[in-house]
C-alpha cells in the first residue's frame, strides 16, 4: 500500500517538533545532581595503636653460683623443670667446711675459758682493791685482761657464725621460684675456688617482660597526641610467630627517657601474664601496642581520603547541598581508617563513594553507604553515622 507523501512529511515534522520540545524542557530543567555516599563524622578518643617488634624476657633471672670452694657432689633437680624458692639444687662436698666449723667451735670454747679466768681475776682484784691489798696497776691489768678476753669471745662467736654460714652454702638452694636451666658444671668438678662458679640459672617466666623500642619521632607523636587525653594504662597484645594472637593482654611497665645513641630509639617494656608457661623467654614477637588515647580525633575510611601535591583532603557535602574540599592533617593509618587530627568538624558529611562524580562547588545528593553502617559515637569514642539508604553500593 502506497502512503501519501504529504502524510509522511507531516508525521516527520511532528516528531521533530516533539523532539525539540523535549530537548528544550531538559535544558530548562538542568541535569540532576550526582548521588554520592557519605558518612557523618563525630570526634572522639581514638586508641593510640602501634605495630612493633619485641623480644620476650624473664620477669626475674637469678644466677645460681657456688659461694664456697669445694667439689660438686650432686645435682638435685631435673634440668628444665620448675623449682621453688629455697629448693635444694646442688650439693657441694661439706667435709672441709665441717672441719672449719669444728675449729671455730673449739676456738670459741678456748676464748670463753680464757674469759672466765680473766673475769675471775678481775672480780678478785675489785674486791681487794678497797683494802689496798692489790696495787692500782694490778687492778688495771686485771680489768684490761677481762675486757680483752670478752672481745676474744665475741670474735670467736663471729668466726663460728661465718663458718656455719659457709657450711650452709654447701647446700645450694634456688633463690627464686622459676624454671631451672641447664647444669653448667658436672659433678666432681672443683667449684668456687677463686670466683663464684655459675652452676645454673633460674628464670621466673610468669609473668614475662617484652622489651621493644620506639623511635624519637614516634615517641613525640605519642606524647603530642596524648596531650590532654585521659590515657590510662597502655595495653599490649602479642602476636606469636605463627600469626596467632596470644589470648592474654599485657600492660605497659616501663618507658625509658634516654635515647640509645647507636639506634636512635627509646627502650620500652610491657608485662605479659604467662600462667600456663606457653610463652618462652628469648622469643621474638610482634606487638600491637595501645599506648593510650588520642582525644578529639576523627576516623576517616581510606576510600574517603585523597591526596594531591598540596595536602591530604576529603570532599564533604555541606548544608547547602554542595560539594566542598577540606584539607586535613593525618596522623597515621589505623586499621581501615585514617586518624585525622585537624581539618574536620563534628557533623561533616564525608563522601566515601561516588567521589569521581563529585565536583567541588557543585551540588550533590547525599546517598547511602550500606557498608559503612556503624553505631553512633558512645562514651567519647568516634564513630561514623550512615546518612543515606542502601542502594548506593550498586550504583558505584
Amino acid at each position: 500500500m502506497v502512503k501519501n507523501p504529504r502524510s509522511v512529511a507531516m508525521a516527520a515534522a511532528l516528531a521533530l517538533a516533539l523532539t525539540a520540545c523535549g530537548s528544550k524542557d531538559q535544558a530548562q530543567g538542568g541535569m540532576p545532581p550526582p548521588e554520592v555516599g557519605v558518612i557523618k563524622l563525630q570526634p572522639g578518643n581514638v586508641p593510640l595503636q602501634k605495630d612493633l617488634v619485641g623480644r620476650l624476657a624473664p620477669f626475674r633471672s637469678a644466677d645460681v653460683r657456688a659461694r664456697v670452694p669445694g667439689v660438686l657432689k650432686q645435682r638435685l633437680y631435673a634440668e628444665g623443670t620448675d623449682v621453688k624458692a629455697g629448693q635444694v639444687l646442688f650439693q657441694i662436698d661439706p667435709d672441709q667446711l665441717k672441719a672449719s666449723t669444728g675449729q671455730s667451735q673449739a676456738a670459741l670454747a678456748a676464748a670463753q675459758a680464757t674469759y672466765a679466768n680473766a673475769k675471775s681475776a678481775a672480780d678478785r682484784a675489785r674486791r681487794l682493791a678497797p683494802q689496798k691489798f692489790v696495787s692500782q696497776s694490778d687492778l688495771d691489768n686485771a680489768l684490761a685482761a677481762e675486757r680483752s678476753a670478752s672481745a676474744a669471745v665475741k670474735q670467736a662467736q663471729a668466726a663460728l657464725t661465718d663458718a656455719r654460714i659457709n657450711l650452709g652454702y654447701a647446700t645450694v638452694r634456688s633463690p627464686i621460684s622459676g624454671r631451672a636451666g641447664k647444669q653448667q658444671v658436672t659433678e666432681g668438678a672443683l667449684v668456687g675456688q677463686d670466683t663464684a662458679t655459675l652452676l645454673t640459672t633460674v628464670d621466673q617466666i610468669d609473668p614475662l617482660f617484652v622489651n621493644f623500642s620506639v623511635s624519637v619521632t614516634e615517641l613525640e607523636q605519642i606524647r603530642r597526641a596524648r596531650t590532654g587525653a585521659g590515657t590510662g594504662e597502655g595495653e599490649v597484645q602479642v602476636v606469636l610467630p605463627d600469626g596467632s594472637v596470644y589470648r592474654r593482654t599485657g600492660t605497659m611497665d616501663f618507658s625509658g627517657d634516654v635515647v640509645d645513641p647507636a639506634t636512635g630509639a627509646i627502650s620500652m617494656r610491657a608485662r605479659i601474664p604467662n600462667p600456663d608457661k606457653d610463652l618462652l623467654p628469648g622469643t621474638f614477637v610482634t606487638l600491637k601496642a595501645t599506648l593510650g588515647e588520642q582525644a578529639n580525633a576523627f576516623l576517616v575510611p581510606q576510600v574517603g581520603l585523597q591526596r594531591d601535591a598540596k595536602s591530604p583532603y576529603v570532599l564533604v557535602v555541606g548544608g547547602d547541598g554542595k560539594v566542598a574540599r577540606k584539607d586535613v592533617v593525618t596522623d597515621r593509618l589505623q586499621g581501615a581508617n585514617w586518624v585525622v587530627s585537624s581539618g574536620l568538624a563534628a557533623g561533616d558529611q564525608v563522601i566515601v563513594s561516588g567521589i569521581q562524580r563529585a565536583v567541588p562547588g557543585q551540588p550533590a545528593k547525599a546517598g547511602p553507604v550500606a557498608e559503612a553502617g556503624k553505631p553512633a559515637a558512645q562514651d567519647g569514642k568516634p564513630a561514623v553515622e550512615v546518612q543515606a539508604s542502601a542502594d548506593q553500593g550498586s550504583k558505584d
